[in-house]
């Protein structure tokens, strides 16, 4: 049998002296896997309302008085 490494009194000392701190409240968490995909296909293909010329708005694209 292995020996221990320090005593086993000092066990768990830094979770013991560790502050509590309460739990926040999370805002709503954001579907994930099949779900996710179903809102975006439903963002951009059944909501997308086409604008002038029908092009596609790019994801990333940036203003025009950033460029340059």
């Amino acid at each position: 049998m292995g020996k221990v490494h320090g005593s086993l009194a000092r066990a768990g000392k830094v979770k013991g002296q560790t502050p509590k701190v309460p739990k926040q409240e999370s805002a709503k968490k954001k579907p994930c896997g099949r779900a996710r995909r179903r809102l975006q296909y439903n963002k951009r293909f059944i909501n997308a309302t086409p604008g002038f010329g029908g092009k596609k708005p790019q994801p990333n694209k940036q203003p025009a008085g950033k460029l340059g």
